[in-house]
């Protein structure tokens, strides 16, 4: 284990305060600037398609750079790195609120998608400074706080499209920028420097991103497997959201904020308040089984309820699950990772939910309309199951071995 368990609890408290704090931010500056993006871009004349691409040059590029930073993370310590992330966050909203053409639209989010490969490093620098009976808590925090700035962004982003144009992109530039002095002032490195691995001769940064498709029966592949194809059922959903309220209940845009809020609040309540419990009273490796099922279930639920307000009753199974399944996997990836890879092994994972980030919106719109509106529900559910069964194979503690081994690789 790295120093989780020699942090004293209340520098444990202070330093995840600062990381809640700047993974909220961050989140909200991301949520001033999405809504208005396919906006902005038909002002510039882009086609739907376009627009569609302009969307996914952001997964695309955190995918590419997540494993880089990991190993960065691994070698340079995580401050270093999440720092980086904050500042290219700043300088992508800037070039966003300048954005005059369509090239510099796809700049901006390529900036962003770089600078948010950053994410398996706060994942990790969690799993350094918390011991691992407390860690799925932990990062159930962090992720509440992604939902809390899930709910707050849309209506800053609002306010700040009062202030013209470049309003929306220098507000959460400005937001980010001061992120990245709290974050430079109180959030100290997790990462002894004896810990490191600088000086060591590592594998290629793809190296585990090739293991994991070589041998996705082995631990860690089998927990970026489990991962990375919840986040696709859990992204296909995401993608036709609207489109199936629109379809179904005549639900328009000046209301379906409403219903993101529901699911936000939902997700942070759960995340920051239940989750902690149910992990210490059932594991997280029975957290992941009970959250995969429960969005299984939630999804096969949404296209067959007869109305809205039975529907409403059924919608908080599916966070309740993401709340379960996402936080607990990644506490369980630190458990098993070696600790000199804990960065690499947090950055692949998050290229892997990339990829899915990438497949899922293009494969769920298909069937919605190709096959129809219940499609993308059945399918997603399906893949649930398969990480059901994934899950199955997955032992729920085990001590973090100290070197890498063939089976942990």
């Amino acid at each position: 284990m790295t120093g989780g368990d020699a942090v004293a609890p209340a520098v444990q408290f202070r330093r995840l305060a600062v990381l809640l704090a700047a993974n909220f931010v961050d989140m909200v500056g991301f949520m001033i600037v999405i809504p208005l993006l396919p906006f902005y871009a038909l002002d510039l004349n882009a086609s739907p398609v376009v627009i569609g691409w302009i969307i996914s040059a952001f997964p695309v590029a955190q995918l590419l750079s997540a494993p880089a930073w990991g190993r960065v993370s691994d070698h340079y310590g995580r401050r270093p790195a999440i720092l980086i992330g904050l500042t290219a966050s700043a300088i992508a909203y800037v070039v966003f609120g300048l954005a005059t053409s369509i090239w510099l639209l796809f700049l901006s989010r390529i900036i962003q998608g770089l600078g948010g490969g950053t994410v398996g490093v706060l994942h990790a620098y969690v799993a350094d400074m918390v011991g691992p009976e407390q860690r799925a808590r932990a990062l159930g925090w962090v992720s509440a706080a992604t939902s809390a700035g899930v709910m707050v962004g849309p209506a800053l982003g609002s306010f700040a499209a009062n202030l013209g144009q470049e309003g929306p992109g220098f507000v959460a530039a400005a937001l980010c920028l001061i992120n990245v002095f709290f974050a430079w002032k109180w959030l100290p490195e997790s990462r002894p420097r004896s810990t490191r691995s600088a000086g060591a001769k590592r594998p290629p940064v793809w190296h585990m991103a090739v293991q994991v498709l070589q041998h996705p029966g082995r631990t860690i592949p089998r927990l970026i497997w489990i991962y990375a194809v919840g986040m696709l059922a859990f992204t296909s959903l995401t993608a036709v959201f609207s489109l199936f309220f629109e379809a179904e209940f005549a639900i328009t845009a000046r209301t379906i904020g409403y219903f993101f809020f529901y699911i936000g609040a939902l997700s942070f309540i759960m995340r920051s308040v239940v989750l902690g419990p149910i992990v210490e009273r059932i594991g997280e490796g029975w957290a992941m089984r009970l959250g995969a099922t429960a969005m299984a279930i939630g999804l096969v639920l949404y296209p067959l309820m007869p109305n809205l307000k039975v529907l409403l009753l059924v919608m908080p199974l599916v966070p309740i699950g993401t709340a379960l399944l996402f936080p607990s996997t990644t506490s369980l990836m630190s458990r098993y990772a070696p600790a000199g890879d804990l960065g690499a092994t947090m950055g692949t994972a998050q290229a892997f939910a990339g990829l899915s980030r990438v497949a899922a919106p293009l494969l769920a719109t298909y069937l919605f309309q190709r096959l129809g509106h219940a499609m993308p529900f059945f399918a997603a559910a399906a893949v649930l199951m398969l990480v059901t069964l994934l899950t199955l194979g997955v032992a729920t503690t085990t001590p973090r071995p100290a070197v890498i081994t063939e089976e942990t690789a």
